[in-house]
């Protein structure tokens, strides 16, 4: 287990390594939980044999997330002769409201443990951040309301900036375009809950990292391509958060001195020729009389056979790759994923984009460079992750108050 500056966790079980100490017990729960998620259902014999622990002490981790409410008793196994098993599955009934922001828009879903959306909905915004937070409040209760039976550990926020982890406050927003102000307190005094802010590149890494298996990867870069183009940097196993928390701002490193100027006050920034309001620029450029206004209609104009929009979108997914190099040459991940509306398209994208990425490998193999095909998705899982890994610890580190906080 590892955690980044910010506390959040990474498990990699791959080289999980198991302590006998007094202490180990926090890292040795967190291994057994993340066992059941990876093969629920699950006897504790199995999770034994898995996690090489005695079965004694699998039964008092096991009792403990039960009481914590982590996790159930299900359905009974079958053996050739004995007794049968009692299976262990993670519980269904703990939920995360997630909250997906992007300018003019938000997203909010109800998810749980295992990463299933359980409702969605979308939010109008505004300019005014009292205001927008005033909706997407509504929508939440709303959503608490609708299901009574779920007990709601917290709220997770993915946004499209950067978050101070000291403060919690949103610190860097060029494309939302908010004045300073305090969603962290409003929402936690109007809905009585926990709140996780953090930015949609590292809520889009969380998902993978939490539900898609990535066990094994300890070096990887996820650029989340949308309005701008934000990253997060996973090193050594350890998600980068740096001063401020505003390590690994790519996008708004200068490709060129004499661009455009862009919304954080300097010129020629990456996200200006590569995000999907750079490829809607070239395709008016492209064609003046054209009056498309969304991405998702620039791909299906390219796919319709519209030669301008085919050209915009590889002049996009060309500049992805260049600004790929400097990632490559700072970091040098062995894996770099691609998320946003774009990966629909991978067929278009894909080849383009590594072969710019691969002029800058200087030494030994390129990464990986791969899509992760879920999008507004990913984000909305990724919210939701950073609230059951907090409160995973907060259960693990004051089990007398592990129900404070949730939502019957």
């Amino acid at each position: 287990m590892r955690h980044d500056r910010n506390g959040v966790k990474r498990i990699d079980l791959a080289e999980m390594q198991l302590a006998s100490s007094e202490t180990a017990r926090i890292i040795n729960r967190d291994i057994v939980l993340e066992l059941i998620r990876a093969s629920q259902p699950i006897s504790r014999a199995d999770l034994a044999r898995l996690s090489g622990l005695g079965r004694s002490t699998i039964s008092q981790i096991v009792e403990q997330l039960i009481d914590e409410n982590w996790v159930r008793e299900g359905a009974m196994g079958s053996l050739p002769r004995g007794r049968r098993p009692t299976l262990i599955g993670l519980n269904e009934s703990l939920v995360a409201i997630a909250v997906d922001i992007h300018p003019r828009q938000a997203s909010v879903a109800l998810v749980d443990l295992n990463g299933r959306l359980l409702s969605r909905s979308p939010v109008p915004l505004t300019s005014d951040p009292a205001a927008s937070m005033r909706l997407i409040i509504d929508c939440m209760q709303r959503m608490r309301n609708s299901a009574p039976q779920k007990s709601i550990e917290g709220i997770g926020f993915s946004l499209p900036g950067r978050v101070n982890p000291a403060t919690q406050r949103l610190i860097f927003a060029p494309n939302l375009k908010w004045p300073e102000f305090d969603i962290k307190k409003m929402v936690e005094g109007e809905m009585g809950l926990p709140v996780i802010m953090e930015n949609d590149a590292t809520a889009c890494l969380m998902a993978e990292l939490t539900f898609a298996r990535m066990d094994g990867v300890q070096d990887a870069v996820l650029v989340a391509v949308a309005e701008g183009v934000g990253t997060c940097v996973l090193t050594n196993g350890q998600l980068l958060s740096g001063h401020n928390g505003m390590a690994g701002e790519y996008g708004h490193v200068s490709v060129d001195p004499n661009g455009p100027r862009c919304g954080c006050g300097k010129n020629g920034c990456w996200e200006l020729f590569s995000s999907s309001r750079a490829a809607l620029r070239y395709y008016k450029e492209l064609r003046p009389k054209g009056s498309i206004v969304a991405f998702q209609e620039l791909l299906n104009l390219a796919e319709e056979g519209d030669a301008a929009a085919a050209q915009a979108l590889n002049m996009q997914a060309a500049w992805i790759g260049r600004g790929l190099r400097i990632i490559i040459a700072s970091v040098s991940p062995s894996t770099i994923l691609i998320a946003g509306d774009l990966t629909s398209a991978w067929h278009r994208f894909g080849p383009v984009i590594e072969k710019e990425a691969a002029d800058l490998t200087l030494a030994g193999s390129s990464p990986v460079i791969r899509p992760t095909h879920e999008g507004e998705i990913a984000r909305l899982r990724g919210a939701a992750a950073l609230v059951f890994q907090r409160g995973a610890r907060r259960a693990t580190s004051t089990p007398a108050s592990a129900n404070g906080t949730k939502s019957a």
